[in-house]
């Protein structure tokens, strides 16, 4: 199965794209679900009713036939599923919150907060994919189980790049914040925490944290998989202009920091040159200029309006989705010229001003622009220290030195 996460500048059409990429791959005889979080629903105007009844195809996941045979839309509600998860969470710690005199919450109190729509979509994105949690009652602890996803393509229409990007960084970030706030080695004595219990008659607050943390981290694993996996991918949509070129250069570099390949740019809204009328030639060139600046990329034309349906849809073919091709991270042995070890971080566009490199430990922080990505660093090279980096050809060469104390001797 592959996902296609399809994104782009504010007010590109990403929606429309979104769209218009799963009804033709149904037409081309996949099977396909479109899903968002846009709590104003564009793709039911977009994609039209219901053909037939509703079907689940995963707990959390409920889809609709639309359009053509093949292709299922769902709407995730970000409402619902922060209210499920709080309501989960409360009843999970019913008894430690008793023993803090805290007062649950009721559903009709719980207002979804800010971000709750990218956990939902990203939860969503995990149960399209085929991977459940599940809790392995033995062990006390969650583990994923698979299962097959009936469908191959998966086209998710993701909020603007910026919201995008930050998104997909959150289960990685996330659950590096919980092993640093609740490291595995403090669960160790997991074994004495049922016999405390027993004594004092309720589960103890530890364990409590502990089984969460658990499930959170079993859960950000999952979603984490599939933004990884090499089944997954980015469809970026612009509409050529001044604006976009920018809000492109950065996004691009940030899928790159997080390794996630993207194909041709969408070019959106292309007006048609030869119309005869000097303004829309100007519109048109001036568009062509942005768009072949970009590399490469797939026209689609501006039909004079706002798409209206299918119909509209059917001429707006983004043309297949692309093989995922995601860029290596290669490690390049030039200890017998140099006594160098360099890694070579593809950043195409990056600029050297913008660049930030921090070692911490066995991790290594890189910064382009707004974003950062926290990395560990493969096992030759936590044996050595930094010793410089340099930026050309869209790749930064961090050069590392073997560190005598640490390096095995020959």
């Amino acid at each position: 199965m592959h996902t296609l996460l399809v994104t782009g500048p504010g007010g590109a059409g990403r929606t429309t794209v979104a769209a218009a990429t799963a009804l033709a791959a149904a037409q081309r005889g996949q099977r396909v679900l479109v899903m968002s979080g846009d709590t104003a629903d564009p793709l039911g105007t977009l994609l039209g009713p219901p053909r037939g009844p509703a079907a689940d195809f995963a707990p959390g996941l409920r889809a609709e036939p639309v359009a053509a045979d093949g292709l299922w839309r769902a709407r995730i509600d970000s409402g619902d599923d922060f209210r499920e998860g709080l309501a989960e969470l409360q009843e999970r710690g019913t008894a430690v919150l008793g023993m803090l005199g805290a007062r649950p919450l009721s559903a009709e109190e719980l207002t979804e907060l800010p971000g709750a729509e990218q956990f939902a979509l990203l939860r969503a994105l995990r149960r399209a994919a085929g991977t459940d949690t599940g809790t392995d009652t033995g062990a006390g602890r969650d583990t994923g189980t698979s299962r097959t996803t009936p469908f191959d393509l998966v086209v998710v229409d993701m909020p603007p790049l910026d919201q995008a990007l930050a998104a997909l960084a959150l289960p990685a970030q996330l659950r590096r914040y919980l092993t640093r706030l609740v490291p595995a080695e403090r669960q160790a004595a997991r074994a004495l925490r049922p016999v405390l219990a027993q004594l004092a008659g309720v589960p103890m607050p530890a364990q409590w944290l502990y089984e969460t943390a658990t499930r959170w981290d079993a859960e950000l694993a999952a979603v984490q998989a599939v933004i990884e996996a090499d089944t997954t991918s980015v469809r970026l949509v612009a509409e050529p202009g001044p604006a976009a070129a920018e809000a492109l250069r950065l996004g691009r570099l940030g899928l790159a920091l997080h390794g996630l390949p993207a194909g041709p740019v969408i070019a959106n809204r292309m007006v048609p040159n030869g119309s005869g009328d000097p303004w829309l030639a100007g519109l048109a060139a001036e568009q062509d200029k942005y768009a072949t600046g970009w590399g490469a990329y797939r026209p689609l034309p501006h039909l004079g309006r706002a798409p209206r349906g299918p119909e509209d849809l059917a001429l707006l073919d983004p043309g297949p989705v692309p093989a995922p091709d995601r860029a290596a991270w290669p490690v390049e042995d030039r200890r017998a010229e140099d006594g160098l070890l360099v890694w070579a971080v593809p950043l195409p566009g990056a600029e050297k001003r913008e660049l930030d490199l921090v070692r911490r430990g066995d991790e290594l922080l890189l910064g382009v622009g707004p974003y950062r990505r926290i990395v560990p660093l493969p096992s030759a090279l936590r044996r050595c220290t930094v010793s410089g980096a340099s930026l050309a050809d869209g790749a930064l060469r961090i050069r590392f030195t073997p560190d005598p104390a640490l390096w095995p001797k020959r």
